[in-house]
């Protein structure tokens, strides 16, 4: 079955998911995550695109770099922590607070 944009938005949204875009020609409404994905290109995509035979096999490479960068890598701006390890610190801090 192939799935189109209309489709996959009536999908996301049934499943209680919003969908976030920046404004046409403007990736500032969103960098963060802009910047994240530059990253994970930079590291495990350019340079290794024939690599993956499969969209599965990229699927499989994405989830696997994800779960490294938030529980191994460490970030200055995260105070030395990786982000799994900051969120838990930032979320403790609201409860006892």
């Amino acid at each position: 079955m192939k799935k189109t944009t209309k489709y996959i938005m009536k999908e996301t949204l049934k499943q209680g998911i919003r969908q976030s875009m920046s404004r046409k020609g403007n990736c500032y409404d969103n960098c963060v995550i802009e910047i994240f994905f530059g990253t994970m290109k930079n590291e495990m995509f350019y340079g290794h695109e024939y690599e993956f035979e499969t969209l599965d096999d990229l699927e499989k490479s994405m989830c696997e770099y994800i779960s490294y960068y938030n529980n191994q890598i460490i970030i200055t701006k995260l105070k030395g922590l990786t982000p799994t390890t900051y969120r838990h610190q930032s979320i403790n801090n609201i409860i006892l607070n």
